[in-house]
């Protein structure tokens, strides 16, 4: 529990911190992301405000994935019918971060004049779709509710008041800054709480399970404090994210747990992809070779695979 606010000194890009408020039910994870966003977004070549919207996702997604106690992935997905069709991260444990976006065909300009990384305006009407995945043997879990809310972050607000019954709040930015060398680079950080009533007790979690009287009162006080961090508090790297979260709860009292790191990391490769092409008929194989050769882009890391056809024209060379 920090008594006089923390001095800067541990690491303060590319980690998820999990904290405390107090001895409350209230708890909830800090991230901030540098160099990992930074190589995840200068991959694409998206509109700025896709970038950013991307950003957040990601964000957003290391927050939430940094809580699984199993080996697994967490999987957003955000579908709509505006100039932007699809939005999807990951987060696989130990840390690996990826996420990327599909954009209908011809619609990179309209897309380009959003103010910002606005729900309504580039995804509009659509669902948002959370899965997490434990493996080949393990059943998944997924959770789908309808798409509502201006930003990413009061849709997941609004997916855990639906479909988990959690009191949730969230606030997410991205942006760039100049680094040292006059180089701009791509910043992104993220805060969410959840009154976590079942956390120590013996209570379910949930609303639905009513709050005492001082649970909602520490609940309530949380969120209003969390909803007062400004974007620039989430991205500036001279605060660190303990200093951050001293600020907003020095008051009541933090305490923060042991942190997590996050990094770009895409699990493409070669033979997945060789895998997905054998599903394909040879028709649909013909229709997209060129000069003898199949190349396909992945969607995340942008990495080129090249598949040449052998000499008999029947399959592709290894």
């Amino acid at each position: 529990m920090f008594d006089e606010a923390p001095k800067s000194g541990g690491p303060t890009d590319d980690v998820v911190i999990p904290f405390q408020v107090g001895e409350t039910a209230v708890r909830g994870r800090l991230v901030r992301l540098g160099p990992a966003i930074d190589d995840l977004l200068r991959r694409h070549t998206f509109p700025k405000p896709v970038k950013e919207l991307v950003g957040q996702t990601a964000a957003l997604v290391a927050m939430l994935g940094a809580s699984l106690k199993f080996e697994g992935k967490l999987i957003l997905q955000v579908q709509g019918d505006g100039p932007v069709s699809m939005i999807v991260a990951d987060y696989t444990v130990g840390g690996a971060l990826r996420a990327t976006a599909k954009l209908q065909d011809g619609h990179d300009e309209i897309a380009g004049k959003a103010e910002g990384p606005e729900l309504h305006f580039l995804l509009r009407k659509g669902h948002m779709v959370m899965t997490i995945d434990q493996g080949a043997d393990m059943e998944r879990y997924q959770g789908v509710v309808p798409l509502e809310g201006p930003t990413i972050a009061k849709a997941t607000v609004n997916y855990f008041a639906q479909s988990e019954q959690i009191p949730t709040a969230i606030e997410l930015a991205v942006g760039q800054i100049t680094d040292e060398h006059g180089r701009e680079t791509w910043r992104a950080g993220g805060i969410m709480a959840q009154f976590m009533a079942g956390e120590g007790g013996s209570r379910e979690r949930g609303e639905d399970v009513l709050m005492e009287d001082d649970d909602r009162e520490a609940w309530n006080r949380a969120a209003i404090l969390l909803e007062t961090v400004k974007p620039d508090e989430l991205l500036d790297p001279t605060v660190s994210p303990e200093q951050l979260l001293y600020r907003l709860y020095h008051e009541d009292g933090v305490r923060v747990f042991d942190p997590s790191t996050a990094h770009f990391e895409c699990t493409c490769n070669r033979e997945k992809i060789a895998n997905v092409l054998s599903q394909y008929t040879r028709e649909d194989i013909d229709d997209m070779i060129e000069d003898g050769a199949l190349e396909v882009t992945c969607d995340f890391c942008r990495q080129v695979y090249r598949f040449e056809l052998d000499e008999s024209g029947e399959r592709f060379t290894e």
